[in-house]
């Protein structure tokens, strides 16, 4: 696949940097979101699975820490995406009012509230990292594997990806500032304050 560049669908300019300011009042969140999006990935390939009668593996989220590198990778062995995939549920942000988005988020007592209601969790990531990337294999039958990186602004790239496995892998490149989160005890923490609860396995490596 030829490397293909993008940009992100927005109404207003300055939608994005407002998202990065205002869009979490603890950074810590980009966690649950990251992983949480992975473990409903994993039921979905369940889903489909039962659907073509394929074979459903135990599912998985691992969360491995990079200190040196300072990157966070977050991969699971979900349903995984396209091309097409990504650029609709990624690539695209589509507010029918970004307007009214706004001030929610300046008037809201608890912002953490209203993510789900315009689907930004992925952008999360944005909060801690100057570039993210994401490698991603389909199960659906003769999918080729995808890379998609932005570096948090409003244009991203497609490329290919060596990615064997079905499923994505989420890298997080860490800015200076956030340099906090590349601690595996902390990331520990975090995973246990917010995703408990979740239904899959989620392991945390230290890679160095």
């Amino acid at each position: 696949m030829a490397t293909r560049v993008g940009t992100i669908s927005v109404e207003t300019e300055n939608i994005f940097p407002i998202i990065q300011k205002w869009l979490y009042s603890e950074h810590d969140i980009f966690l649950r979101e990251l992983v949480a999006n992975g473990t409903d990935a994993i039921t979905k390939r369940a889903i489909y699975a039962r659907t073509k009668n394929m074979e459903i593996p135990e599912g998985q989220v691992d969360v491995t820490v990079y200190r040196k590198d300072k990157k966070i990778t977050i991969t699971d062995n979900g349903i995984g995406m396209t091309e097409e995939e990504v650029e609709r549920y990624i690539a695209q942000i589509a507010f029918s009012g970004a307007s009214e988005f706004i001030e929610k988020m300046k008037s809201a007592a608890n912002k953490d509230d209203i993510i789900g209601k315009f689907g930004l969790g992925f952008f999360s990531s944005f909060m801690v990292s100057n570039l993210v990337e994401i490698d991603t294999l389909s199960v659906k039958e003769g999918a080729q594997p995808v890379h998609w990186s932005c570096d948090g602004t409003t244009q991203y790239t497609f490329s290919d990806s060596m990615r064997k496995e079905v499923g994505t892998t989420i890298t997080l490149h860490i800015k200076e500032e956030s340099a906090e989160f590349l601690d595996s005890y902390k990331v520990t923490e975090i995973l246990r304050k917010f995703c408990d609860f979740m239904p899959h396995t989620i392991t945390v490596y230290d890679a160095d």
